[in-house]
């Protein structure tokens, strides 16, 4: 057998061909497209993380310093007890204990309610964070789902099929807009 007839009659299939093209060009822009979503996604959980971090740390100091206040307290009552089974002129000695242990208790009560304060607020920016990130793992979803449907395509040559994962991909892309405006 001569190389002349083993040659193949070259076929064209025009408009696979060009479905083909479209589609590694669609795949190729949501691969894209997914990995920006997916580095936004882990950027914003890595936020929201430090932030409840931060609001538990919070919650633990305002813990240590109520903590410190009820020992406080504790030391004011014994303070009061000693004054009343003492002498008059013995419980005069105790005023100033009083008195440093009621500013104590003063000073501790407000930097208490400062962290706790401050823990509420990092909880309440760790949610607001939050919020979108929901909608960028959606996204993610529709895009993989887009880009499944686009390999099928390639492989099956159904243009129905193509629709269906444009159709995917704009979801896709829509929650991944309404996550951005969420504020992520």
């Amino acid at each position: 057998m001569s190389e002349e007839e083993l040659e193949v009659p070259h076929q064209s299939h025009g408009s696979s061909e060009a479905l083909g093209q479209w589609v590694a060009i669609f795949t190729a822009i949501l691969a894209a497209l997914g990995a920006a979503v997916s580095y936004e996604g882990s950027h914003l959980m890595n936020q929201v993380l430090l932030k409840k971090n931060e609001a538990v740390l919070h919650k633990a100091e305002a813990t240590n310093e109520w903590n410190h206040y009820q020992a406080t307290s504790t030391k004011t009552h014994v303070v009061e007890m000693a004054q009343l089974l003492l002498p008059a002129e013995r419980s005069r000695e105790l005023d100033e204990k009083l008195k440093k242990y009621n500013a104590q208790k003063d000073e501790l009560t407000a930097k208490a309610e400062a962290l706790d304060a401050a823990s509420r607020q990092a909880w309440h920016e760790a949610e607001e964070l939050d919020r979108p990130h929901a909608r960028f793992a959606q996204a993610m979803i529709f895009l993989q789902i887009a880009i499944s449907l686009a390999s099928i395509t390639a492989l099956t040559q159904r243009r129905w099929l193509f629709v269906v994962a444009f159709a995917a991909a704009a979801i896709g892309v829509g929650l991944c807009t309404t996550a951005i405006l969420l504020g992520g």
